[in-house]
């Protein structure tokens, strides 16, 4: 038997120079707000040319790593934003037909034990954001997608006050899911607004009392509940890009 090997592909001279940029900014050589090299001095120090760079610059800074502050016309390394980070994960997931089914599957495993942490590390600050983001969600009665963005903005909270951060980013890509999910389904279903503000108060409550096992518990409800609007939403096997 004869073994068969693919080609080897040259990869452009502008992805080897974001690799290595990448790879110091990863292993902490550069830190964040650490400014780069001009464009041409980077061109002298990787042999290429200075359009070269700049494609790779481009790139990094796509991907959130870096950023040019006001005034400065020297790029700086940067975090990427949560946000940044999730969304290319939730676009994957949804370009992979995934279903608000899935989706609501997902945040039955991980919205519990999140609610769970938040009960045992919240501060007293954390907690005021949590309350102030109930209460935008019970006092907005404008358009669906205002409320929908209050609704996720709860669970960002919550997940803040879990003080874990791949919880936090875990989270990410699927409330970016859920958020679309949740207009239509509110849209379909007019109980849920109540039902999603009666349980943030349940979840609020045994978070202020420093109850893991009744934030976890009311948590699980409150989601469950979710896969009920999309049931009578028809929606519970829609694939997300769907628009039916």
């Amino acid at each position: 038997m004869s073994v068969q090997f693919e080609p080897i592909r040259a990869e452009p001279a502008y992805r080897k120079v974001a690799a290595a940029l990448r790879e110091r900014i990863l292993d902490r050589t550069l830190r964040d707000g650490d400014r780069l090299p001009a464009e041409t001095e980077l061109a002298r120090q990787f042999g290429v040319h200075r359009s070269t760079v700049r494609e790779a610059l481009r790139e990094l800074q796509t991907g959130g790593l870096l950023s040019r502050r006001p005034g400065s016309k020297r790029l700086a390394i940067t975090r990427p934003t949560t946000a940044i980070v999730a969304a290319g994960v939730s676009h994957a997931l949804a370009l992979h037909d995934v279903t608000y089914f899935d989706v609501w599957e997902a945040l039955m495993i991980l919205e519990p034990q999140i609610a769970e942490c938040a009960a045992r590390r919240r501060t007293r600050k954390q907690l005021l954001h949590i309350a102030a983001a109930e209460e935008r969600f019970a006092t907005d009665h404008a358009d669906t997608a205002s409320a929908v963005h209050h609704a996720a903005a709860f669970f960002r909270a919550i997940a803040e006050a879990a003080r874990n951060h791949v919880l936090v980013l875990a989270q990410e890509p699927l409330l970016q899911l859920l958020e679309s999910s949740l207009v239509r389904m509110i849209d379909r279903v007019p109980q849920a607004r109540d039902r999603i503000a009666a349980a943030q108060r349940r979840i609020r409550q045994a978070l202020d009392a420093a109850d893991p096992e009744e934030a976890r518990a009311w948590m699980s409800r409150h989601i469950r509940d979710f896969r009920r609007g999309y049931e009578l939403a028809g929606l519970a096997r829609t694939h997300l890009l769907s628009r039916s």
